[in-house]
């Protein structure tokens, strides 16, 4: 297949259209959130699938505070010095999501590098505290934790430990400047050495001018690292601060991006221009369940 040579633009190409958030499945998470004063990765970070995946049902959490120790160059979540979080965070999570009725729930973080367990213990006890009032499957999205903080998060028993990425190799230093690639993928492969039975998943963006063969790379790599799901989705620039989109692929090559996931073998991989690490993670639930019952 031949890679088209689109161009960034001053406006996005017309397959980036979203829908307005509406329904009454959105103003309920909406309101629960401002209520319960909960922070979400969809709000703070500009996810342009807010209304999709509020409208359905699915929302990620973001605990341990709004601010982040660290600046990633695509990321629209604030950076600076944290100033505390709550330590109750667990429990009014859980509530929200037995209240919501939630089949599938997604906790993320910022990264904290002031807290000595990274807030590993935290997001345990947010795993703990859904399980223990819920029959909610639950995913947990994190950075990139010592063994020592991984161990604590597996411990807890999540569903799904994800991890991602976000780039490829050549590109990585310019898009995060303070991970780590081979940290990154170290993090994936102990996941599976703490419990063999998790199922790992990571996400990886596109557009920041990385080449078919650097994208198939890491691909592969993460498989070799024992990754089961893969999320791959176009890096839309926050604002003229961010890195810039080098390109804009298209639908059809993020279908292609989908073929070669399953032939390197993924057990799911879900591509496209608007789709995020956590985007309808929900669909997950029904593998899951269908797994857990072989």
């Amino acid at each position: 297949m031949q890679y088209s040579q689109i161009k960034p633009q001053r406006r996005h190409p017309d397959w980036f259209k979203i829908k307005l958030p509406s329904g009454d499945k959105f103003n309920k998470i909406q309101s629960l959130v401002k209520t319960n004063r909960l922070n979400t990765i969809c709000e703070e970070a500009k996810c342009p699938n807010l209304s999709d995946c509020w409208s359905n049902g699915t929302a990620t959490f973001l605990i341990l505070g709004d601010v982040c120790t660290r600046y990633c160059a695509y990321c629209n979540v604030k950076t600076g010095k944290p100033i505390h979080f709550d330590k109750n965070e667990p429990k009014k999570i859980a509530d929200a999501v037995k209240k919501l009725k939630l089949k599938y729930a997604v906790i993320t973080s910022v990264t904290r590098d002031d807290l000595e367990d990274g807030g590993s213990l935290i997001y345990a006890e947010t795993v703990n505290e859904i399980k223990k009032i819920t029959s909610c499957k639950v995913e947990v999205l994190i950075p990139d934790f010592d063994f020592s903080a991984l161990k604590t998060v597996i411990e807890a028993k999540p569903d799904v430990l994800g991890h991602n990425i976000e780039a490829v190799e050549p590109v990585f230093n310019k898009v995060r400047p303070k991970g780590n690639y081979k940290k990154s993928l170290e993090l994936l492969e102990n996941s599976k050495k703490i419990d063999g039975k998790i199922k790992t998943k990571s996400g990886l963006m596109v557009g920041f001018g990385e080449t078919l063969e650097e994208i198939k790379k890491t691909m592969k790599e993460l498989k070799n690292n024992n990754v089961d799901y893969l999320t791959i989705g176009q890096y839309l620039r926050p604002s003229i601060k961010h890195v810039k989109i080098e390109k804009y692929y298209t639908p059809d090559e993020f279908l292609e991006l989908k073929r070669i996931g399953y032939e390197i073998g993924f057990e799911n991989v879900e591509t496209g221009p608007l789709v995020r690490s956590s985007y309808r993670a929900d669909r997950l639930c029904n593998l899951l369940n269908k797994k857990s019952r072989i």
